[in-house]
């Protein structure tokens, strides 16, 4: 039994980024282990749609990353917070020969802002065991045209793990930087066989590898400031 199985419903969990994709896996992973799980979507219709269909008690905030004025007062209702984890993201394939500024600006705000922001706002809720796990991605090392943007802000959750593991202390922050996930919705369908072939694994990580990954950064009470590669060998070939 891991730690946090063992607290079970004495936690309380904070997903940002809850309604699909690993959010929601994650959601549904802490929510059976006992935890009370809060769960955000950009809208709260999208984020009740979620929680109903997921169940185990699941409360449903409105929040929207892009928007961090509005981050702190969307997050009133939250009492305290043992896990905070935040996956969500935004894709932005950008070049610079046809530069988006909008898009550009949306996805920098939302990852370096709005995390930041949604942290500063729960920071006095924070228990004396509280743990962070934020979300990056592998573009960092691995980019490719129109991933300006988004390695551009991986490398900045990098940074943000370092500092706020100071800053924060003894709250513990790592994050999570997924390859491509095999069996998630936005790469199940596509031909992902060139990165397959340079996999040491013989495959992609699937999505329940990455829960159990922030599973594992919550539990254990001896990791921080840590930025987990999760893709399976592919950044050694």
């Amino acid at each position: 039994m891991t730690q946090i199985e063992s607290k079970g419903a004495s936690r309380t969990a904070v997903v940002l980024g809850g309604t699909q994709g690993i959010g929601r896996e994650i959601v549904k992973a802490l929510a059976a282990q006992g935890a009370t799980v809060y769960l955000s979507g950009r809208t709260m219709e999208s984020a009740q749609t979620a929680a109903a269909e997921i169940g185990l008690g699941t409360i449903p905030l409105a929040v929207d990353l892009s928007e961090p004025e509005a981050i702190a007062s969307s997050l009133t209702s939250v009492a305290s917070v043992d896990d905070l984890i935040i996956p969500a993201i935004e894709r932005d394939a950008n070049t610079i020969a046809d530069y988006n500024i909008a898009g550009a600006m949306r996805l920098v705000t939302l990852k370096l802002v709005g995390y930041a922001e949604a942290i500063h706002a729960l920071r006095d809720r924070f228990t004396s065991t509280a743990s962070i796990v934020l979300f990056g991605g592998l573009a960092l090392e691995r980019p490719y045209p129109g991933s300006t943007t988004v390695s551009t802000v991986n490398g900045g959750v990098v940074g943000m793990v370092h500092t706020l593991a100071c800053e924060l202390a003894p709250v513990r922050v790592n994050a999570v930087h997924p390859g491509i996930i095999g069996d998630s919705p936005y790469w199940e369908n596509k031909d992902n066989s060139h990165i397959v072939n340079r996999t040491p694994l013989g495959r992609l990580v699937t999505m329940d590898e990455i829960v159990g990954s922030v599973l594992f950064l919550l539990d254990n009470t001896g990791v921080n400031g840590v930025n987990l590669a999760m893709d399976g060998g592919w950044l050694l070939k």
